[in-house]
């Protein structure tokens, strides 16, 4: 799962949200580094993380991409299930996707002392709108790209939005069956 799909999975509450958010830029243990709930909504994205790649429609579903991506397969899925989620935003949540981004960029930018990179990019993500931009299945064109500049083997990702659009109705109903399990398993968590 990518940004948004973190963000939607870890709660509502400003600690959930931006633990969702730092189990990407905080790695080791935690030992009381962050307050309690925001180590809870990192605790809760490492779960994720681990339920995700080891559940067998997600094996499935990478499964699908030709062998030679099979490596790549797992960063290509992430951004492919954000965007499915926000293009069918309505399926899975109440609140306006437009609501619920502008909320999580208010807590980013209420939050002093964001970790690391997460601090860099976090001004980025609200003046561009990384979470509502994924509604368009073009975005991930440019997600890619910026992608592939921090990858030591960059080609990895080449051709992979072809790929995508090619196997975009059966990953989107491996989407749609996973993720309210997803959404289950987070809610035990939580």
């Amino acid at each position: 799962m990518n940004y948004l799909a973190h963000l939607h999975l870890g709660g509502p509450r400003p600690a959930d949200m931006l633990g969702s958010l730092y189990g990407d830029f905080v790695k080791g243990p935690l030992q009381g580094r962050w307050p309690t709930g925001i180590e809870a909504g990192i605790r809760l994205h490492r779960q994720i993380d681990a339920y995700t790649d080891s559940h067998p429609l997600v094996l499935q579903a990478k499964a699908r991409f030709p062998a030679q991506r099979r490596r790549y397969a797992g960063i290509l899925l992430d951004l492919f299930f954000d965007h499915c989620l926000a293009a069918n935003w309505q399926d899975y949540s109440s609140e306006p996707l437009d609501h619920f981004t502008r909320r999580a960029y208010r807590v980013l930018e209420n939050e002093p002392e964001l970790p690391g990179k997460l601090a860099m990019i976090a001004p980025r993500m609200a003046a561009q709108d990384w979470l509502g931009s994924y509604r368009e299945f073009a975005v991930l064109e440019q997600v890619l790209a910026g992608m592939s500049r921090r990858l030591s083997r960059p080609e990895g990702l080449a051709g992979g939005l072809a790929e995508l659009e090619q196997l975009y109705e059966p990953l989107l109903e491996d989407f749609r069956i996973f993720y309210p399990q997803l959404q289950d398993f987070a809610r035990r968590g939580t």
